[in-house]
């Protein structure tokens, strides 16, 4: 399998590492789950419960993103430079899930669109 699409199963592995944590995180903020209104009861988070929420609700965004991109340099032939922007994406997905996390805005929004740059290094990538 090409580093490209290893890249992709990570960042599609990636929301539910977020799910599992703030699913932890919601079981110490409730004291149990609710498996029959879960989303109900992580509307009712706060703090870093809800923060995981977002962020996972985020990471399922941005792999449909990174999926056209992959899809695209699959198609039309990666390269070194499109290794490096996977890479970059991933590494940056895993960072900015942790900032959103620990409350660190600045750098979380920072990463998003390192990110977002890396997704259209793809698409440019694929253009030439």
């Amino acid at each position: 399998m090409s580093l490209p699409l290893w890249c992709l199963l990570i960042t599609a592995l990636l929301p539910f590492w977020l799910a599992f944590w703030g699913s932890n995180v919601r079981r110490q903020e409730f004291g149990h789950l609710d498996n029959h209104h879960p989303r109900q009861q992580y509307g009712q988070m706060t703090g870093k419960g809800a923060r995981l929420w977002a962020a996972q609700s985020n990471a399922w965004e941005a792999l449909a993103l990174f999926t056209a991109g992959i899809v695209a340099i699959q198609t039309a032939g990666g390269g070194w430079l499109a290794d490096i922007a996977c890479v970059i994406f991933v590494l940056a997905r895993i960072g900015h899930g942790i900032c959103y996390a620990m409350d660190m805005a600045t750098l979380r929004s920072s990463l998003f669109i390192v990110a977002f740059l890396a997704v259209l290094c793809l698409f440019l990538t694929a253009l030439v």
